[in-house]
Protein backbone atom coordinates (compact mmCIF):
# COMPACT_ATOMS: atom_id res chain seq x y z
CA UNK A 1 0.00 0.00 0.00
CA UNK A 2 1.09 3.28 -0.96
CA UNK A 3 2.38 5.73 1.63
CA UNK A 4 1.22 8.64 0.29
CA UNK A 5 -2.26 7.37 -1.25
CA UNK A 6 -4.42 8.63 2.19
CA UNK A 7 -2.37 11.92 1.36
CA UNK A 8 -3.87 11.91 -1.93
CA UNK A 9 -7.24 11.24 -1.32
CA UNK A 10 -6.95 13.86 1.63
CA UNK A 11 -5.90 16.64 -1.03
CA UNK A 12 -8.57 15.36 -3.74
CA UNK A 13 -11.22 16.08 -0.82
CA UNK A 14 -10.04 19.53 -0.03
CA UNK A 15 -9.97 20.47 -4.02
CA UNK A 16 -13.64 19.12 -4.25
CA UNK A 17 -14.30 21.18 -1.56
CA UNK A 18 -13.08 24.46 -3.03
CA UNK A 19 -14.80 23.57 -6.38
CA UNK A 20 -18.16 23.68 -5.15
CA UNK A 21 -17.04 26.91 -2.17
CA UNK A 22 -15.33 29.15 -4.18
CA UNK A 23 -18.34 30.58 -6.48
CA UNK A 24 -19.58 32.96 -3.97
CA UNK A 25 -16.61 35.62 -4.13
CA UNK A 26 -17.61 35.71 -7.66
CA UNK A 27 -21.14 35.62 -8.07
CA UNK A 28 -21.44 39.82 -7.76
CA UNK A 29 -18.55 39.80 -10.77
CA UNK A 30 -20.74 37.84 -13.07
CA UNK A 31 -23.94 39.45 -12.07
CA UNK A 32 -22.28 42.72 -13.37
CA UNK A 33 -20.89 41.03 -16.52
CA UNK A 34 -24.74 39.71 -17.29
CA UNK A 35 -26.81 42.25 -16.03
CA UNK A 36 -28.55 39.18 -13.79
CA UNK A 37 -30.70 39.66 -10.44
CA UNK A 38 -30.11 37.76 -7.30
CA UNK A 39 -32.60 35.22 -8.45
CA UNK A 40 -30.72 33.94 -11.64
CA UNK A 41 -27.49 34.26 -9.51
CA UNK A 42 -29.34 31.60 -7.14
CA UNK A 43 -29.86 29.52 -9.47
CA UNK A 44 -26.67 29.31 -10.79
CA UNK A 45 -25.41 28.49 -7.65
CA UNK A 46 -28.06 25.56 -7.23
CA UNK A 47 -26.88 23.96 -10.57
CA UNK A 48 -23.71 22.68 -9.23
CA UNK A 49 -26.20 20.56 -6.68
CA UNK A 50 -28.16 19.59 -9.22
CA UNK A 51 -24.90 18.36 -11.13
CA UNK A 52 -23.66 17.04 -7.57
CA UNK A 53 -27.46 14.81 -7.04
CA UNK A 54 -26.90 13.42 -10.93
CA UNK A 55 -23.13 12.51 -10.22
CA UNK A 56 -23.66 10.61 -6.97
CA UNK A 57 -25.21 7.41 -8.96
CA UNK A 58 -23.54 7.56 -11.93
CA UNK A 59 -20.25 7.61 -9.72
CA UNK A 60 -21.67 4.83 -7.90
CA UNK A 61 -21.89 2.68 -11.23
CA UNK A 62 -18.39 3.38 -11.56
CA UNK A 63 -17.28 2.42 -8.78
CA UNK A 64 -18.62 -0.96 -9.00
CA UNK A 65 -17.80 -1.58 -12.43
CA UNK A 66 -13.89 -0.01 -12.51
CA UNK A 67 -12.41 1.40 -9.38
CA UNK A 68 -12.65 4.42 -7.19
CA UNK A 69 -9.18 5.83 -8.90
CA UNK A 70 -11.14 5.55 -12.75
CA UNK A 71 -14.15 7.39 -10.99
CA UNK A 72 -11.41 9.93 -9.64
CA UNK A 73 -10.12 10.62 -13.04
CA UNK A 74 -14.05 11.09 -15.05
CA UNK A 75 -14.85 13.49 -12.22
CA UNK A 76 -11.62 15.96 -12.52
CA UNK A 77 -12.77 15.55 -16.49
CA UNK A 78 -16.12 16.83 -15.62
CA UNK A 79 -14.15 19.91 -13.30
CA UNK A 80 -11.49 20.71 -16.24
CA UNK A 81 -14.36 21.08 -18.67
CA UNK A 82 -16.51 23.29 -16.14
CA UNK A 83 -13.50 25.03 -15.05
CA UNK A 84 -12.93 26.30 -18.91
CA UNK A 85 -16.28 27.19 -19.37
CA UNK A 86 -15.93 30.06 -17.29
CA UNK A 87 -12.34 30.60 -17.99
CA UNK A 88 -13.53 30.36 -22.49
CA UNK A 89 -17.08 31.09 -21.83
CA UNK A 90 -18.99 34.56 -22.20
CA UNK A 91 -22.43 34.96 -20.77
CA UNK A 92 -25.24 32.85 -18.78
CA UNK A 93 -25.05 30.24 -21.74
CA UNK A 94 -21.50 29.15 -21.06
CA UNK A 95 -21.80 29.46 -17.52
CA UNK A 96 -24.75 27.08 -16.54
CA UNK A 97 -23.78 24.44 -18.41
CA UNK A 98 -20.33 25.07 -16.89
CA UNK A 99 -21.78 24.79 -13.44
CA UNK A 100 -23.45 22.12 -13.90
CA UNK A 101 -20.10 19.99 -15.32
CA UNK A 102 -18.51 21.00 -11.84
CA UNK A 103 -21.33 19.59 -9.99
CA UNK A 104 -21.16 16.51 -11.80
CA UNK A 105 -17.19 16.12 -11.11
CA UNK A 106 -17.85 17.05 -7.63
CA UNK A 107 -20.53 13.86 -7.30
CA UNK A 108 -17.76 11.65 -7.91
CA UNK A 109 -15.22 13.24 -6.21
CA UNK A 110 -16.83 12.50 -2.94
CA UNK A 111 -17.76 8.74 -4.10
CA UNK A 112 -14.28 8.19 -5.53
CA UNK A 113 -12.54 9.86 -2.86
CA UNK A 114 -14.75 7.81 -0.44
CA UNK A 115 -14.42 4.70 -1.78
CA UNK A 116 -10.93 5.17 -2.43
CA UNK A 117 -10.88 5.06 1.18
CA UNK A 118 -12.72 1.84 1.41
CA UNK A 119 -10.72 0.25 -0.94
CA UNK A 120 -7.02 0.87 0.47
CA UNK A 121 -7.49 1.14 4.42
CA UNK A 122 -9.99 -2.34 5.14
CA UNK A 123 -10.70 -2.39 9.58
CA UNK A 124 -9.42 1.59 9.62
CA UNK A 125 -12.41 2.92 7.28
CA UNK A 126 -13.92 5.41 10.14
CA UNK A 127 -10.86 7.19 11.45
CA UNK A 128 -9.86 7.53 7.87
CA UNK A 129 -13.27 8.88 6.56
CA UNK A 130 -13.04 11.35 9.42
CA UNK A 131 -9.83 12.51 8.28
CA UNK A 132 -11.63 13.37 4.76
CA UNK A 133 -14.59 15.12 6.17
CA UNK A 134 -11.88 17.21 8.10
CA UNK A 135 -10.22 18.09 4.84
CA UNK A 136 -13.31 19.22 3.03
CA UNK A 137 -13.06 21.87 5.75
CA UNK A 138 -9.64 22.69 4.79
CA UNK A 139 -10.90 23.06 1.11
CA UNK A 140 -14.01 24.84 2.44
CA UNK A 141 -11.32 27.31 3.29
CA UNK A 142 -9.09 27.38 0.27
CA UNK A 143 -12.14 27.80 -2.05
CA UNK A 144 -13.12 31.65 -1.23
CA UNK A 145 -9.63 32.46 -1.52
CA UNK A 146 -9.61 31.18 -4.79
CA UNK A 147 -13.11 33.54 -5.47
CA UNK A 148 -11.22 36.22 -4.30
CA UNK A 149 -8.31 36.62 -6.84
CA UNK A 150 -10.65 38.62 -9.08
CA UNK A 151 -12.54 38.74 -12.39
CA UNK A 152 -14.05 35.58 -12.93
CA UNK A 153 -11.65 34.08 -15.53
CA UNK A 154 -8.80 34.49 -12.89
CA UNK A 155 -10.14 31.95 -9.69
CA UNK A 156 -11.35 29.23 -12.29
CA UNK A 157 -7.92 29.40 -13.97
CA UNK A 158 -6.41 29.25 -10.74
CA UNK A 159 -8.84 26.09 -9.69
CA UNK A 160 -8.23 24.46 -13.06
CA UNK A 161 -4.71 24.27 -12.15
CA UNK A 162 -4.98 22.69 -8.47
CA UNK A 163 -7.44 20.24 -11.17
CA UNK A 164 -4.80 19.31 -13.53
CA UNK A 165 -2.84 18.44 -10.42
CA UNK A 166 -4.98 16.34 -9.01
CA UNK A 167 -5.34 14.40 -12.53
CA UNK A 168 -1.60 13.89 -12.25
CA UNK A 169 -2.17 12.57 -8.68
CA UNK A 170 -4.93 10.36 -9.66
CA UNK A 171 -3.30 9.13 -12.86
CA UNK A 172 -0.18 7.90 -9.74
CA UNK A 173 -2.78 6.83 -7.66
CA UNK A 174 -4.15 4.30 -10.00
CA UNK A 175 -6.62 0.85 -9.06
CA UNK A 176 -5.76 -0.81 -5.72
CA UNK A 177 -3.49 -4.44 -5.86
CA UNK A 178 -6.85 -5.71 -4.19
CA UNK A 179 -9.87 -4.34 -4.71
CA UNK A 180 -13.06 -5.35 -2.52
CA UNK A 181 -16.03 -6.09 -4.22
CA UNK A 182 -18.41 -3.14 -3.77
CA UNK A 183 -21.97 -4.53 -3.81
CA UNK A 184 -25.70 -2.41 -3.39
CA UNK A 185 -28.56 -4.17 -1.36
CA UNK A 186 -32.12 -1.77 -1.51
CA UNK A 187 -32.69 -3.78 2.52
CA UNK A 188 -29.86 -1.63 3.55
CA UNK A 189 -32.05 1.77 3.07
CA UNK A 190 -34.76 0.11 5.88
CA UNK A 191 -32.38 -0.77 8.35
CA UNK A 192 -32.83 1.42 11.88
CA UNK A 193 -29.29 2.44 11.34
CA UNK A 194 -29.39 3.65 7.79
CA UNK A 195 -32.48 5.66 8.67
CA UNK A 196 -30.64 7.19 12.09
CA UNK A 197 -27.50 8.05 9.62
CA UNK A 198 -29.64 9.41 6.86
CA UNK A 199 -31.63 11.70 9.67
CA UNK A 200 -28.60 13.11 11.51
CA UNK A 201 -27.31 14.19 7.84
CA UNK A 202 -30.40 16.15 6.69
CA UNK A 203 -29.86 17.85 10.28
CA UNK A 204 -25.99 18.84 9.08
CA UNK A 205 -26.74 19.76 6.14
CA UNK A 206 -29.94 21.76 6.47
CA UNK A 207 -28.67 23.58 9.76
CA UNK A 208 -25.03 24.22 7.47
CA UNK A 209 -27.29 25.89 4.52
CA UNK A 210 -29.47 27.92 7.75
CA UNK A 211 -25.57 29.21 8.93
CA UNK A 212 -24.46 29.96 5.74
CA UNK A 213 -27.79 30.95 3.96
CA UNK A 214 -30.13 33.49 5.98
CA UNK A 215 -27.68 33.95 9.07
CA UNK A 216 -25.04 35.80 7.25
CA UNK A 217 -27.64 38.69 6.66
CA UNK A 218 -27.92 38.59 10.44
CA UNK A 219 -24.29 38.75 11.17
CA UNK A 220 -24.03 41.96 9.20
CA UNK A 221 -26.12 44.22 11.72
CA UNK A 222 -22.80 44.20 13.38
CA UNK A 223 -19.98 42.98 11.34
CA UNK A 224 -18.28 43.76 7.86
CA UNK A 225 -18.10 41.20 4.66
CA UNK A 226 -14.69 40.68 5.72
CA UNK A 227 -15.22 40.33 9.01
CA UNK A 228 -18.01 36.99 8.35
CA UNK A 229 -15.76 35.88 6.06
CA UNK A 230 -12.97 35.48 9.18
CA UNK A 231 -15.96 34.13 11.30
CA UNK A 232 -16.90 31.94 8.82
CA UNK A 233 -13.17 30.61 8.77
CA UNK A 234 -12.75 30.04 11.88
CA UNK A 235 -16.00 28.27 11.85
CA UNK A 236 -14.80 25.80 8.81
CA UNK A 237 -11.23 25.13 10.83
CA UNK A 238 -13.26 24.41 13.99
CA UNK A 239 -15.25 21.98 11.94
CA UNK A 240 -12.52 19.91 10.48
CA UNK A 241 -11.49 19.82 14.18
CA UNK A 242 -14.35 18.69 14.95
CA UNK A 243 -14.24 15.67 12.22
CA UNK A 244 -10.97 14.54 13.66
CA UNK A 245 -12.23 14.48 17.29
CA UNK A 246 -15.28 12.70 16.13
CA UNK A 247 -13.12 9.41 14.39
CA UNK A 248 -11.76 8.78 18.29
CA UNK A 249 -15.42 8.17 19.98
CA UNK A 250 -18.10 5.73 19.13
CA UNK A 251 -20.00 7.49 16.47
CA UNK A 252 -23.34 6.76 18.03
CA UNK A 253 -22.39 8.93 21.11
CA UNK A 254 -20.94 11.61 18.46
CA UNK A 255 -24.00 11.53 16.42
CA UNK A 256 -26.02 12.05 19.82
CA UNK A 257 -23.60 14.69 21.07
CA UNK A 258 -23.34 16.63 17.59
CA UNK A 259 -27.65 16.89 17.23
CA UNK A 260 -27.57 18.90 20.27
CA UNK A 261 -25.11 20.78 19.67
CA UNK A 262 -26.17 21.83 16.29
CA UNK A 263 -29.14 22.92 18.12
CA UNK A 264 -28.00 25.01 20.57
CA UNK A 265 -25.25 26.76 17.78
CA UNK A 266 -28.00 27.53 15.39
CA UNK A 267 -30.53 28.76 18.00
CA UNK A 268 -28.16 30.82 19.95
CA UNK A 269 -26.62 32.23 16.19
CA UNK A 270 -30.28 33.39 15.69
CA UNK A 271 -30.95 34.81 19.03
CA UNK A 272 -28.18 36.50 19.77
CA UNK A 273 -27.60 40.12 18.93
CA UNK A 274 -23.67 40.94 20.54
CA UNK A 275 -20.72 39.61 18.08
CA UNK A 276 -18.91 37.79 20.89
CA UNK A 277 -21.92 35.47 21.52
CA UNK A 278 -21.69 34.94 17.62
CA UNK A 279 -18.44 33.65 17.88
CA UNK A 280 -19.53 31.14 20.63
CA UNK A 281 -22.37 30.12 18.34
CA UNK A 282 -20.79 29.60 15.16
CA UNK A 283 -18.32 27.76 17.07
CA UNK A 284 -20.53 25.56 18.30
CA UNK A 285 -22.11 24.58 15.27
CA UNK A 286 -18.86 24.21 13.67
CA UNK A 287 -18.88 21.60 16.29
CA UNK A 288 -21.78 20.39 15.86
CA UNK A 289 -21.40 19.78 12.26
CA UNK A 290 -18.04 18.32 12.92
CA UNK A 291 -18.98 15.49 15.21
CA UNK A 292 -21.95 14.65 13.51
CA UNK A 293 -21.28 13.81 10.49
CA UNK A 294 -18.54 11.73 11.73
CA UNK A 295 -20.71 10.10 13.65
CA UNK A 296 -23.85 9.68 11.06
CA UNK A 297 -20.68 8.34 8.47
CA UNK A 298 -19.47 6.22 11.44
CA UNK A 299 -23.50 4.44 11.69
CA UNK A 300 -23.76 4.28 8.35
CA UNK A 301 -20.29 1.91 7.89
CA UNK A 302 -21.15 0.08 11.07
CA UNK A 303 -24.50 -0.21 9.73
CA UNK A 304 -23.95 -1.15 6.02
CA UNK A 305 -20.72 -3.03 5.43
CA UNK A 306 -19.00 -2.43 2.24
CA UNK A 307 -20.72 -5.54 0.75
CA UNK A 308 -23.47 -3.78 0.14
CA UNK A 309 -22.17 -0.12 0.82
CA UNK A 310 -23.34 1.51 -2.84
CA UNK A 311 -26.54 2.52 -2.97
CA UNK A 312 -26.66 3.54 0.82
CA UNK A 313 -23.84 5.38 0.04
CA UNK A 314 -24.97 7.18 -3.43
CA UNK A 315 -28.80 7.75 -1.38
CA UNK A 316 -27.04 9.06 1.98
CA UNK A 317 -24.84 11.49 -0.44
CA UNK A 318 -28.23 13.10 -2.00
CA UNK A 319 -29.86 13.45 1.08
CA UNK A 320 -26.84 15.65 2.47
CA UNK A 321 -27.31 17.62 -1.06
CA UNK A 322 -31.09 17.84 -0.62
CA UNK A 323 -31.07 18.88 3.07
CA UNK A 324 -28.25 21.47 1.59
CA UNK A 325 -30.46 22.82 -1.01
CA UNK A 326 -34.12 23.46 1.08
CA UNK A 327 -31.90 24.47 4.57
CA UNK A 328 -31.79 28.89 3.24
CA UNK A 329 -35.14 28.54 1.92
CA UNK A 330 -36.65 26.98 5.06
CA UNK A 331 -34.13 28.81 7.24
CA UNK A 332 -35.09 32.34 5.12
CA UNK A 333 -38.64 31.75 5.51
CA UNK A 334 -38.85 31.57 9.17
CA UNK A 335 -36.69 34.34 9.67
CA UNK A 336 -38.75 36.80 7.37
CA UNK A 337 -41.92 35.39 9.18
CA UNK A 338 -40.96 35.31 12.55
CA UNK A 339 -37.60 37.04 12.79
CA UNK A 340 -34.02 35.65 13.25
CA UNK A 341 -34.89 34.72 17.01
CA UNK A 342 -36.95 32.01 15.80
CA UNK A 343 -34.46 30.44 13.23
CA UNK A 344 -33.23 27.60 15.89
CA UNK A 345 -36.69 26.16 15.46
CA UNK A 346 -35.67 24.27 11.76
CA UNK A 347 -32.98 22.23 13.42
CA UNK A 348 -34.79 21.55 16.54
CA UNK A 349 -37.67 20.33 14.51
CA UNK A 350 -35.30 17.89 12.12
CA UNK A 351 -33.71 17.14 15.91
CA UNK A 352 -37.09 15.46 16.38
CA UNK A 353 -36.38 13.42 13.95
CA UNK A 354 -32.96 11.78 14.80
CA UNK A 355 -33.93 11.34 18.09
CA UNK A 356 -37.27 9.22 17.15
CA UNK A 357 -34.69 7.26 14.47
CA UNK A 358 -32.33 7.38 17.70
CA UNK A 359 -34.74 5.10 19.38
CA UNK A 360 -35.39 3.06 16.90
CA UNK A 361 -31.88 1.85 16.74
CA UNK A 362 -31.55 1.69 20.28
CA UNK A 363 -32.62 -1.67 20.54
CA UNK A 364 -29.64 -3.12 18.92
CA UNK A 365 -27.27 -0.88 19.59
CA UNK A 366 -25.51 1.65 22.87
CA UNK A 367 -24.90 4.40 22.02
CA UNK A 368 -21.89 4.30 24.95
CA UNK A 369 -20.59 1.45 22.96
CA UNK A 370 -17.27 1.44 21.47
CA UNK A 371 -17.44 1.60 17.40
CA UNK A 372 -18.17 -1.91 15.75
CA UNK A 373 -16.06 -1.34 12.47
CA UNK A 374 -13.77 -3.74 12.29
CA UNK A 375 -12.41 -6.30 9.48
CA UNK A 376 -15.41 -8.62 9.98
CA UNK A 377 -17.76 -6.40 9.76
CA UNK A 378 -16.87 -4.40 6.59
Amino acid sequence: MSRWAYPALLGLAALDAAGYSMIAPVVPQIADRTGAGPGVMGLLVTTFAVGQLAGYPLAGRGVQRRHAAWVLGCALVCMVAGDLGFVLGHGLSAFFPARLLMGLGAGGLWLGVAFGVLERFPGDEYRRMTGVLAAYSIGGVVGPALGAIGGIRGPFLAHLGLVVLGAVVVARLGAPAERPAFGSDSSALRTAGFRLASAMIVLVALALGTLEGPLPIHFATHLSQAEIGALYVGGSIVLGAGSVVGGLFAPRTMLALGAAVIVVGIALAGAATAVPLWIVAVALAGIGFGIGESGALGVLLETVGTDRIVLAMVVWSQLWAIGYLAGPALAGGIADALGFSYIGLLPLAVSLLVVAAFARDAGGHSALAPSSTSRSRL
